[in-house]
């Protein structure tokens, strides 16, 4: 596929999911949160496969690239994971009655 269709490929969906999103009762947005959380988790193991086949397939010069962007989409989406568990028991503590 072109790098064109890439980038309207993200954009339709960064707006479809913007509108998605804004449009959520606050009531949803800690279970919505958790759903989240898990499917960043699975854009780590992505990421991770990802970049094992990149250095498995050490083809052309871009293997350095490839590793650079991959290391990097494993650190986000972990800080994604992490930071969405951390405030989401943030949000649920609220919920806690004080003793």
């Amino acid at each position: 596929m072109s790098p064109l269709l890439y980038l309207i490929v993200l954009a339709v969906s960064t707006v479809v999911g913007y509108l998605l999103i804004r449009n959520v009762p606050s009531l949803l947005h800690t279970p919505l949160m958790s759903g989240m959380n898990a499917l960043s988790g699975v854009t780590v193991v992505g990421a991770v496969s990802a970049t094992g086949l990149a250095l498995l397939s050490a083809t052309g010069g871009h293997l350095w690239l490839s590793q650079i962007l991959g290391g990097l989409a494993i650190i986000l989406a972990t800080v994604n994971v992490v930071g969405g568990f951390a405030v989401t028991h943030r949000m649920l503590r609220m919920f806690n009655r004080k003793k």
